[in-house]
């Protein structure tokens, strides 16, 4: 079955054995994703946006050898406990999304761009990140209709040029700091960024990782992971709240696995199989 959504024809996958063979069979061939016009040359330079050709694979296998590593949430649980001690209300959105830009920041910057106690800047941060995401998820007549995009009709493609352009500034003056202090001999960072110069500086990287390109990496990583991740355990919230069944449930299995330690480290997870449960559903 098909629609045709403007001038774009849309097939759609409406039957298990058709899903197969989009999803197993065809995986390679259909694993490329229309570019939404909005993003303007932001795409260039994005893994989501890449067709599935040796550059690509190139940075997602960065991605995946040299970023995805565990963190410690210490400073998350601290500030929780201490503001349940003085009965203060925990504002979880806030509070999540800045420890997801923090768990970033640090492994690609080695900084906090933000904190628990002043969350002013992580606030106009998540604005940006939010105006971003509703940006790229709101229908584009540009997308629909390709003879107009020239025209920008909606404003999407300016819109989100401006706001791409906040976090590149921010971006480029970490990675300008960053190579003032190579040059001055200063001791490195073995963080992302350290990384990602480093596959830069040689003979083949030099195409592979532009400035250009080093924005859309970093604007990919602090999107999808700061406002998903917040969202995610935000509503998990919400709902346990809602359910005080299965709240306590969680609550019950989280003290029987932590016993007498303060927190829950990571090795724990495959033992909590009910909280793995909540997390799925609320994804």
């Amino acid at each position: 079955m098909s629609i045709r959504l403007g001038a774009v024809t849309t097939v759609v996958v409406s039957s298990p054995a058709m899903a197969r063979e989009f999803l197993q069979k065809l995986d390679s061939v259909l694993a490329t994703r229309s570019v939404p016009d909005a993003t303007g040359k932001h795409a260039a330079g994005s893994v989501p946006w890449l067709p599935a050709e040796p550059r690509w694979r190139a940075l997602r296998k960065i991605m995946a050898t040299e970023l995805f590593a565990p963190h410690l949430l210490d400073a998350l649980t601290d500030h929780v406990a201490r503001l349940g001690r003085e009965g203060t209300a925990v504002n979880i959105g806030r509070v999540a999304f800045t420890t997801s830009l923090n768990l970033i920041s640090r492994t690609v910057f080695s900084i906090d761009f933000t904190s628990l106690d002043d969350m002013s800047s992580s606030k106009e941060f998540q604005e940006v990140i939010t105006a971003i995401m509703e940006g790229l998820g709101t229908p584009n007549m540009s997308d629909f209709f390709p003879v107009l995009a020239p025209a920008d009709l909606q404003g999407m493609r300016r819109r989100l040029a401006r706001l791409f352009a906040r976090l590149h500034a921010m971006f480029d003056a970490e990675v300008d700091q960053r190579l003032r202090g190579r040059d001055a001999g200063q001791p490195r960072k073995y963080d992302f960024l350290h990384v990602l110069l480093d596959v830069a500086a040689r003979e083949d990287g030099k195409d592979l990782l532009d400035r250009e390109t080093l924005r859309s990496h970093f604007t990919d990583l602090f999107a999808a992971g700061s406002d998903t991740s917040s969202s995610t355990v935000e509503w998990a919230m919400t709902e346990l709240l809602q359910n005080p069944s299965s709240l306590a449930k969680v609550c019950d299995v989280l003290a029987q696995i932590s016993g007498s330690r303060r927190n829950i480290e990571e090795v724990d997870i495959v033992r909590l199989p009910y909280l793995q449960a909540v997390i799925k559903e609320t994804f």
